[in-house]
């Protein structure tokens, strides 16, 4: 049997692969997309969208206990821990089917099934009912990334959860330990911490979500400790004892072991990347670490061969997996004007409670690159609208080049904070400086004026504290 021939074969439809797909096809190139799961990938189905549907649930809730200080009444508040469940899992089918619709419209090929990658150009699909022959002189591969486990903290879906077990727990938590303090790990402690769970964090670092601004952590930490959380930091899980009813963690921290008991653990380690089972190594790809090697254009050295995505490295996140893929199918479409994707100005946002955004250099970065830098902050409890909102607590913080003015960075911990974020990405992606930031009028009353007070404020010229 003849393989089926396109222009394009997308493996993987996540956000980097469904994306890269229909816009394959609006520039005009007959496109197939591979998924052996979910339409939409993890971030849709078991990471990004059903969180945060689970988040809302957790921050209402919270919201609820404080009716009597918005002057409210809420009496009797409670939970049920299946239905919280069952609006994410829900929120998330809307979306799988989304994305299929979105397929359909954009007339991309859909092929249910396993892919390898037998010779260049070649894709062969098991699926349901056999074996699909593909050929394309592009190939994409956006196949994303799962949970790193550690050898002894294996997951088994009854006490020790990866991030899928914590999104349809099998109980709820009563104490809880959460193993990584990155944006998954912290999240998951913010949400049945809100929902009562005793909840302790664990992280090999010196410091709570490490990748961000040395200041955002702190600030976030102080607040956790707060809402009863118990932060460890330059500590390591080293064994777990599981018996039926609890796990006995073996924490070591400060060059001694101690042990504690908890009745749920939640592992957020990392990921590795989906390279097995494809294979890449008989094509010549080159994989680093799990992840693999491309160039800027997400190249991978094997003609007509691309990654992007979870795949080719981080950051990890969907957005810069999405603005891959667009990228890729225009370099294959034969544009003149295709930029790469610049790490540095892609945004972090942790939806923990309070949330954290960033986009570009951290202070200490900015520093050990060699700028001399220039640095606003402005709390939150300067601003009206923070304060009518009942949200006092949180900060923005700017980092400029003082020889030039440009915007180096930009950190925020506090309300909706990974909504504000998007304002110094746009000015970063236009080359502001800060005289451009310091002229724009900012409406009143938004959280939003924090960011020009921050921009007033490393230029001694701050107004409202």
């Amino acid at each position: 049997m003849a393989a089926k021939s396109y222009d394009v074969i997308v493996i993987g439809a996540g956000p980097g692969g469904y994306v890269a797909a229909i816009r394959a096809s609006q520039l005009g190139l007959k496109t197939a997309i591979v998924e052996r799961e979910h339409m939409g990938g993890i971030c849709l189905n078991w990471g990004c969208i059903p969180t945060k549907a689970m988040l809302r649930s957790s921050e209402v809730f919270h919201l609820m206990h404080r009716a009597k200080e918005f002057g409210l009444k809420a009496e009797g508040i409670g939970y049920d821990l299946d239905a919280v469940v069952k609006r994410s899992r829900g929120v998330a089918k809307q979306l799988n089917s989304g994305v299929g619709h979105l397929m359909k419209k954009n007339k991309v090929d859909v092929v249910m099934g396993a892919a390898t990658l037998p010779a260049k150009g070649k894709v062969s699909v098991k699926t349901d009912k056999g074996v699909e022959e593909l050929a394309a002189k592009s190939i994409i591969l956006a196949t994303g990334a799962r949970a790193r486990e550690l050898p002894g903290l294996e997951a088994d879906g009854e006490r020790v959860w990866t991030y899928k077990h914590a999104l349809q727990p099998p109980h709820m938590p009563r104490k809880l330990l959460v193993i990584g303090s990155g944006a998954i790990g912290i999240e998951f402690a913010s949400f049945y911490n809100t929902l009562g769970a005793d909840t302790t964090v664990v992280e090999v670092m010196d410091r709570v979500l490490p990748v961000e601004d040395a200041e955002i952590s702190a600030f976030a930490k102080k607040s956790f400790v707060k809402q009863g959380m118990k932060i460890m930091e330059k500590a390591m899980v080293k064994q777990l004892d599981r018996a039926k009813d609890k796990v006995t963690a073996h924490i070591e921290v400060g060059g001694k072991v101690e042990k504690q008991e908890f009745d749920t653990v939640i592992s957020a380690v990392g990921i590795v990347g989906n390279v097995e089972g494809l294979g890449l190594e008989a094509l010549g790809v080159k994989i680093d670490r799990t992840h693999v090697v491309t160039d800027e254009y997400c190249r991978t050295g094997v003609e007509g061969l691309y990654a992007i995505g979870d795949i080719a490295g981080a950051p990890w996140l969907a957005h810069k997996a999405s603005h891959e893929g667009v990228m890729v199918a225009e370099l294959i479409a034969g544009k003149n004007n295709v930029h790469p994707v610049k790490p540095e100005s892609i945004a972090g946002c942790t939806y923990c409670h309070p949330q954290v955004a960033s986009v570009g250099y951290t202070e200490a970065k900015a520093k050990e690159l060699g700028y001399k830098v220039k640095v606003g902050r402005f709390p939150f409890i300067g601003n009206g609208k923070a304060i009518a909102l009942g949200e006092p607590e949180g900060m923005v913080k700017t980092v400029f080049d003082e020889k030039t003015g440009e915007l180096l960075g930009a950190h925020m911990v506090g309300a909706e904070v990974t909504e504000l974020i998007q304002g110094y990405v746009v000015g970063r992606q236009l080359e502001t400086t800060e005289e451009d930031l310091m002229e724009t009028v900012f409406p009143h009353p938004t959280l939003s004026e924090m960011m020009h007070e921050s921009v007033l404020d490393a230029f001694d010229r701050v107004i409202h504290i």
